[in-house]
């Protein structure tokens, strides 16, 4: 019976290395083939000039962001954007809060934690999860967005413009940042003026 035991106990402490290399290899491959399914999703988007089509891309940008490859992050992700739909944002905040905690690599995790600091108007702490964000994924026209939201609404229109034309340059099609970029360019050729 204790060589039984001991057959056992000498298997399972085996056994975690060959598995965990494997499962560390197999993670780092599921991860190439999500950043490049991701390149070329974006690569798709800059070339796309037809409106409805960019949103299909964008839309599948957007899923790939939130698959943050843990079921305990996608679930306080899910309980997050609950408590963000009932107004609950401190709610919400606690859940992401954990979120950047359990995986601070995870840029949609920064990202929506800065959405929620924008709703609750406060810019600053916005602002630097829009940084972390970018950091991670300088290609978020998402974190961009909320950028030239935060710089028009505290004054800072040309700043505001360069991040709408920094979204351009990722997803060119998108009405809202073509409307902003004129917009803003208006004004400003006119304070010149």
């Amino acid at each position: 019976m204790r060589n039984v035991f001991a057959f056992f106990a000498l298997a399972i402490v085996a056994t975690p290395l060959p598995l965990q290399a494997f499962a560390q290899a197999n993670g780092e491959a599921v991860v190439a083939k999500a950043d490049t399914q991701l390149d070329s999703l974006f690569s798709d988007l800059k070339r796309e000039r037809n409106e409805k089509a960019a949103e299909r891309l964008a839309s599948r940008i957007w899923e790939a962001w939130y698959r943050s490859g843990s079921a305990s992050v996608d679930l306080m992700m899910l309980w997050s954007q609950q408590a963000l739909e009932a107004k609950k944002f401190d709610v919400a905040l606690d859940f992401l809060d954990q979120v950047v905690t359990l995986q601070p690599q995870y840029a949609e995790g920064w990202n929506r934690r800065a959405t929620v600091h924008f709703l609750m108007q406060n810019y600053r702490k916005s602002m630097a999860d829009i940084e972390r964000t970018l950091e991670l994924e300088p290609r978020h026209f998402g974190a961009l967005s909320g950028m030239a939201q935060i710089m028009a609404l505290t004054d800072h229109d040309e700043l505001a413009l360069q991040a709408w034309q920094r979204v351009l340059d990722i997803y060119p099609m998108l009405r809202n940042a073509q409307n902003e970029v004129s917009r803003l360019s208006e004004e400003l050729a006119g304070e010149g003026i």
